[in-house]
């Protein structure tokens, strides 16, 4: 099992419990069409109001935005099934660190101390250092030892992140499909089985046709005086 189909298990299994985590805007109102976080329903208006404003503000810089993308794509690779951007991660981030300030300072200072240490280690930035360069970086606080309670800063910092990227992702709409989960989907109703319908003089004649077809199963049924299936 590869790491990211580890991570796609591991987020299956935490569906039923929640989210992984705990707990580029011009401010043109227009522009708030295409951002998935101006929701469509299950919103009060002062909730609306308060993802606007968010919207509307911009917290990290261009440059660090490109860092997040590049560390999001080491942290979960592109496949067939879907990119970080497509899944729109750098914005979801973007979104989280100006709903919960906390982030600011622990995401902001990694990724300076990301680019310090490519400095002095490789005589350049974090985004202008090789893959295998960036990998080698990050294997050194992806793996923290567990027993220690106090870790650095640049081990909490890729903590945060790695949560927020798996977070970001297999709760967006690319991300459901490629986990597969359907617990949100209706079952498809058969109907009463034949003996059932025959036992009590009843069958289905041509109605299964009408009530099987998932197209129209938000459509209410329709009835004559006589009990007879319309439509």
């Amino acid at each position: 099992m590869d790491r990211r189909e580890s991570i796609r298990s591991l987020v299956l299994g935490s569906l039923a419990g929640g989210i992984l985590l705990e707990s580029c805007t011009n401010g043109k109102t227009e522009e708030l069409v295409d951002k998935i976080w101006e929701y469509q329903y299950g919103r009060t208006p002062q909730e609306l109001e308060f993802d606007q404003k968010l919207l509307k503000e911009q917290f990290f810089e261009a440059s660090e935005i490109e860092m997040i993308t590049a560390l999001a794509e080491l942290i979960l690779p592109p496949t067939p099934q879907g990119t970080i951007q497509q899944a729109k991660v750098p914005e979801f981030i973007e979104f989280m660190v100006k709903d919960y300030e906390p982030f600011q300072i622990t995401l902001r200072g990694g990724l300076m101390w990301l680019n310090h240490y490519c400095n002095r280690a490789y005589g350049t930035t974090f985004l202008n250092s090789t893959e295998p360069q960036q990998k080698l970086l990050l294997d050194q606080i992806a793996y923290p030892d567990l027993e220690v309670k106090d870790q650095k800063f640049e081990v909490n910092f890729f903590s945060l992140m790695r949560n927020l990227v798996v977070t970001g992702y297999f709760t967006s709409e690319v991300g459901i499909k490629e986990l597969g989960y359907v617990g949100n989907i209706p079952n498809l109703w058969n109907g009463v089985p034949d003996d059932i319908m025959e036992k009590h003089g009843f069958s289905y004649d041509d109605w299964a046709d009408k009530f099987h077809d998932p197209a129209n199963s938000s459509e209410l049924a329709k009835w004559d005086n006589d009990g007879n299936l319309i439509s």
